[in-house]
């Protein structure tokens, strides 16, 4: 693919759950002017299960690959590459259900998607200019999943521990971690590897200006 031609340059991060991977994509996007960027994240794509009781919705595998409607993220990242806005959709973690509410993103110069298992899907990899995977040891992204879900969704320890060693761990293991072949960048240490969020925010610049020039 030839990154100069590209009206839009979308920039894949994918990593195991707490790896660092939005702290990543907020570092890259303070550099650039926040008109020309935005950040998609593919848990907003999750798939509508308001037709599911709640204690069914419960006991869903949200790790799984099935568990994405990809469709219609892919119809938003080509109508985005096209230049045209699109409404994504925004998901309620509480209920696990997609809420009424829509996010209306005009075509931007960078889109940043990321997520668990964006590197996991070929028809999502081949609509990205480049793929990053952020590489953070798992105790650390445990103990980070940990206190967000307790802080931020009212969980209880004792049911992460037993949703991260039934479900989270072995979809890592069996998805997310055999993605990382498909990365053009891995990064170690997640938010903290300054360095190499600055060698990417220089490539991106190189890009884009490449792409100034050619017009």
């Amino acid at each position: 693919m030839d990154l100069t031609l590209s009206r839009v340059l979308v920039i894949g991060i994918a990593g195991g759950t707490g790896s660092g991977k939005t702290t990543v994509a907020k570092h890259v996007m303070k550099n650039f002017e926040y008109d020309n960027v935005v950040l998609l994240h593919h848990d907003s794509y999750y798939l509508d299960r308001s037709h599911l009781t709640i204690g069914e919705r419960e006991i869903l595998n949200y790790d799984h690959p099935s568990a994405f409607e990809n469709s219609l993220l892919l119809k938003h990242l080509s109508a985005l590459r096209r230049g045209l806005p699109v409404e994504t959709p925004t998901y309620d973690y509480a209920s696990h259900t997609r809420l009424k509410e829509t996010r209306r993103i005009e075509s931007p110069r960078i889109c940043l998607l990321e997520g668990i298992l964006v590197l996991e899907d070929s028809s999502i990899r081949e609509l990205m200019d480049i793929r990053i995977f952020i590489d953070t040891d798992a105790d650390i992204r445990f103990i980070r999943r940990l206190r967000r879900d307790v802080q931020e969704r009212n969980r209880t320890p004792e049911s992460v521990m037993k949703q991260y060693l039934e479900v989270v761990r072995p979809m890592h293991l069996q998805f997310v971690e055999p993605s990382k072949r498909h990365a053009h960048v891995v990064i170690p240490e997640g938010g903290h590897n300054r360095v190499a969020i600055d060698l990417i925010v220089t490539k991106i610049k190189d890009i884009l200006a490449a792409g100034d020039n050619s017009g």
